[in-house]
């Protein structure tokens, strides 16, 4: 019974999103951002239920309610301003109205509650919270076009998703600086070219799935907890962990992809300054996670006397395995195939 509440709360959260994305109003985007939220706080008190987890149910929870109400205000002043003609205030309100859904999303300088609210999830909630809970706000945001005040929140999130990784002891924090980190790619593809930020988006989806579902078939959630990979071959581990820089966009894997191409824009419209900082600060987070992932790139590292061995079956290894090899490949791949088209 409470499995399928779980999937009755899970078909609402994909179709409250799609709500948001096909509605034709403002007002109907606002009822599927606030029917997500709705069946989203009961999928992170599923499991075990424990203090951290009740904590970040009720920050996200206070954290969106307080998001919606602003949206709906600056929905409702939108529509005084259309009806009375004040154009004096529709800069303001598209800077509410922006403000709201960085808030929602989690964007830099608006990431203050991100970090604490992952966590306290598993490794599935938090998965979704980095990837499906942002395309609904991010659709939104791509409706407005305020280049100074995206270029503001591009530069914050681009520092401080980088920073703010690198005394992180913690994987599930250490991800969302890192998704912080990538939002502000994000945007600055958005501001640029729409289909851009989406094909982004989608390499960012399968590069979080592919890594995410490892850390959740092992039971890793600190640096510490790295050594429970003593049973696995060094080899093995070795490709598992390059995923972890194909995040941060190192080539030749996939991850750079769409780095490469927001790169080009950027320089094709002489945007040097923002792309200097852009690529100076992805050097920081690829130093994080060549740091988490060091001594196994060295293959020459202790392994315990005892170990900690998790259930997983061999059919999740399979296909985390298959995910890890297009992440890892996925460049060489695509390039040959342009080479024979």
């Amino acid at each position: 019974m409470k499995k399928i509440s779980n999937n009755i709360f899970f078909i609402m959260l994909i179709c409250s999103s799609l709500i948001t994305i096909s509605s034709n109003s403002w007002l109907s985007a606002w009822m599927g951002l606030e029917i997500n939220l709705l069946s989203f706080i009961p999928l992170m008190n599923e499991g075990k239920k424990n203090l951290m987890t009740s904590e970040s149910s009720l920050k996200y929870f206070l954290i969106q309610a307080f998001a919606s109400s602003i949206l709906l205000f600056s929905i409702i002043l939108s529509m005084i301003i259309f009806n009375n003609n004040w154009l004096m205030f529709s800069n303001f309100n598209e800077l509410l109205m922006l403000s709201t859904l960085f808030l929602k999303s989690g964007v830099a300088p608006f990431h203050f509650w991100f970090p604490n609210v992952m966590e306290g999830m598993n490794w599935i909630n938090a998965l979704i919270l980095m990837t499906w809970q942002k395309i609904a706000p991010l659709i939104l945001i791509s409706y407005n076009s305020n280049y100074l005040f995206f270029l503001i929140s591009i530069i914050f999130s681009v520092i401080i998703g980088s920073l703010g990784g690198l005394n992180q002891i913690s994987l599930r924090k250490l991800m969302a600086f890192s998704s912080i980190n990538h939002l502000g790619w994000m945007l600055t593809a958005m501001m640029n070219n729409e289909l851009l930020w989406m094909f982004y988006f989608i390499m960012y989806f399968f590069l979080s799935i592919s890594i995410i579902l490892m850390f959740h078939n092992f039971k890793i959630f600190y640096f510490n907890q790295i050594f429970n990979f003593s049973f696995m071959n060094p080899i093995m581990k070795f490709f598992l962990f390059l995923n972890l820089l194909s995040l941060g966009g190192l080539p030749p894997f996939l991850g750079f992809l769409p780095k490469w191409l927001v790169i080009q824009n950027l320089m094709f419209l002489n945007h040097y300054f923002l792309l200097f900082i852009m690529i100076c600060f992805s050097l920081i987070t690829l130093f994080y996670y060549l740091r988490m992932s060091y001594s196994i790139f060295m293959l020459n590292f202790n392994k315990n006397s005892w170990m900690l061995m998790n259930n997983f079956s061999n059919k999740n290894m399979t296909f985390i395995l298959t995910m890890n090899f297009f992440s890892i490949m996925g460049l060489m791949i695509i390039s040959l195939i342009y080479l024979i088209l």
